[in-house]
């Protein structure tokens, strides 16, 4: 297995393209299409990137795959499966998501609530593969509902579930979300083998340092700010809570989650042909 990561500076995102050795065969998990909200701009700069990688290294994607609905970052899921085929992926509680969602943004009209824009919806435990390389799916709650995790070999793809030990875990405050829940996902992470390699979907460095995207289970366990050296599940649940009150919402919130929701897709075009992005008033 090899992986390769990209990241978006714009939204600290990190991509990654796994791949396997053997046969050629990849899956790419978690990626962007970029957004100026000013100008209601969109670019494929960094897909473009990605599908530059893939042809020159002579690879076939199988998979593009969705850790959860991102509210930080808009996917390019439906964009790389239009120029390199594969199958959408997400777990099957993206319709717990859609059904909070959707409502809220009133786009019944145009985002399936069973979660059909998607290819494939995975089922804890799940397993599947890339082509000889063997992947497994946890579900990680906590974040959001629909969280998963992709367990692939000796690599762990958490998406917000973790961050790198000196941020330590994802917000709890989404709808569906639970400090609770995230706590006792994170535990299940942390109860495979120490030497257990952990990519993390985003990270925000200080000032003058480099993001970093790849821990280990050993060393969250020990280091991480908000549950390593064995923190309770009270403990972390208060200090989580307590960290999210009045917290605001990420920058692209509204035009991520409604772009999302559709795989990636921005929906039926109005009368005069052109797609809009609906910003919800007063709702948060």
């Amino acid at each position: 297995m090899h992986i390769q990561p990209f990241f978006d500076k714009d939204t600290s995102t990190v991509t990654y393209v796994v791949s396997d050795k053997a046969t050629k065969r990849c899956a790419i998990i978690d990626p962007v299409l970029n957004y100026n909200p000013q100008a209601g701009k969109t670019s494929t700069a960094s897909a473009d990137k990605i599908i530059a990688y893939i042809k020159k290294s002579g690879l076939k994607t199988e998979w593009i795959l969705e850790t959860h609905v991102h509210a930080d970052h808009l996917t390019a899921a439906s964009y790389l499966k239009e120029n390199l085929g594969g199958k959408l992926g997400i777990g099957e509680h993206v319709v717990k998501v859609l059904a909070h969602w959707v409502k809220l943004f009133n786009t019944a009209y145009d985002t399936p609530l069973d979660g059909s824009q998607f290819d494939h919806l995975f089922k804890d435990g799940e397993r599947f593969s890339i082509g000889n390389v063997q992947a497994r799916v946890l579900h990680t709650p906590g974040h959001t509902p629909d969280s998963i995790s992709y367990l692939i070999e000796d690599a762990i793809f958490v998406g917000d579930t973790l961050f790198m030990p000196a941020i330590g875990t994802a917000r709890t405050d989404f709808p569906g979300g639970s400090a609770k829940m995230l706590y006792r996902s994170i535990q299940r992470i942390l109860s495979l083998p120490d030497k257990t390699r952990i990519f993390h979907c985003h990270d925000y460095p200080p000032e003058g340092k480099k993001p970093r995207w790849e821990s280990a289970v050993a060393e969250q366990k020990k280091n991480n700010a908000m549950v390593g050296s064995g923190v309770s599940e009270a403990a972390y649940v208060k200090a989580r809570n307590k960290r999210d009150k009045g917290k605001a919402v990420p920058r692209l919130l509204l035009p991520a989650i409604q772009t999302n929701l559709r795989a990636g897709g921005f929906g039926e075009a109005e009368a005069n042909d052109i797609q809009f992005i609906k910003i919800p008033l007063n709702q948060f």
